[in-house]
């Protein structure tokens, strides 16, 4: 032991874990981190919306009286055509998108890793059932089959769920078959199975874990798309039903009154493409993050 004010210090330096790694590399690339505040406060505003603005009040209760306002001290994005506040109904709305990116992308993400996989490390038989089937979903254009899906359940916010699931899903198996079929031909997966090690066990312990970086990075991009299809179906009619304050209804609703009370159209876009484009860069800084090599390029 040591005793005595004056006691030395022993500092030991540990190296640090991949994770800090990644984390030391992302924070270099400043429009990532630029993009992953954007996405943080997106988020935290969709936590705490009822704490910001009042649900019932503010983005649903009908005020003729202040209709069509433009932004102003009281009224931040100015009030719709039946007079509600446009910030509540933004602040609202990204609880639709968010939940759609998020929720869509994690549920596609473990569905395809799980048919990916386990096409690519059993192969034959089982490969030829899943990626046949995989291929043939992939021949339809993602927008048409959900289009369709929607259609054949009726337009709401469960049918576009499910529907939007269904359709990305391939997308992540084949990208996910592609990564693991490298993997399982590795000498280390000889071995665990040498061992005794079960398929289940090599494929969650070993397989998966070391294709985590693509199904990062996918995983990212895809939560952009997912939260355009989500607004484009709202728009059209087919997703989440008016009055619930959705970005893609809210400019539905506002395109007869775009020129004349531009506020409308503008804010709910803003949102729109702000979400999107900082979930891309924040998916670009995670890819070059996740692969030093891919940054030198």
């Amino acid at each position: 032991m040591l005793f005595g004010k004056k006691r030395r210090k022993i500092i030991e330096t540990a190296e640090p874990t991949p994770i800090r790694e990644i984390w030391d590399r992302l924070k270099k690339n400043k429009t990532a981190m630029i993009a992953l505040v954007i996405v943080i406060l997106i988020t935290l505003g969709a936590i705490f919306a009822d704490v910001i603005a009042d649900y019932d009040e503010l983005a649903l209760t009908q005020h003729p009286e202040i209709r069509n306002k433009p932004p102003s001290a009281e009224h931040w994005f100015g009030t719709d055509a039946f007079g509600r506040d446009l910030f509540a109904r933004v602040i609202h709305g990204s609880r639709y998108s968010l939940l759609f990116g998020l929720v869509c992308t994690l549920l596609s993400t473990i569905l395809g890793s799980f048919l990916g996989a386990t096409a690519a490390y059993f192969g034959k038989k089982v490969e030829m059932v899943i990626m046949r089937s995989v291929d043939a979903m992939m021949s339809i254009p993602p927008t048409l089959l959900i289009l369709v899906i929607v259609a054949a359940m009726g337009p709401g916010f469960r049918s576009m769920f499910i529907a939007m699931v269904i359709s990305y899903t391939p997308h992540f198996t084949r990208m996910i078959h592609s990564v693991v079929i490298t993997v399982v031909r590795q000498e280390y997966i000889e071995a665990a199975r040498s061992v005794g090690a079960s398929n289940l066990s090599i494929i969650f312990n070993h397989v998966l874990p070391n294709a985590i970086g693509p199904i990062i990075v996918n995983a990212m991009m895809n939560i952009a798309g997912l939260i355009m299809g989500a607004a484009s179906l709202s728009f059209i009619g087919m997703g989440v039903q008016p009055p619930a304050p959705e970005w893609g209804s809210m400019l539905q609703e506002a395109t007869g009154w775009m020129r004349q009370y531009p506020h409308q159209v503008i804010f709910p876009g803003i949102a729109i493409v702000l979400t999107s484009l900082s979930f891309n860069l924040l998916g670009d800084g995670m890819a070059d993050a996740l692969d030093p090599r891919r940054a030198e390029l």
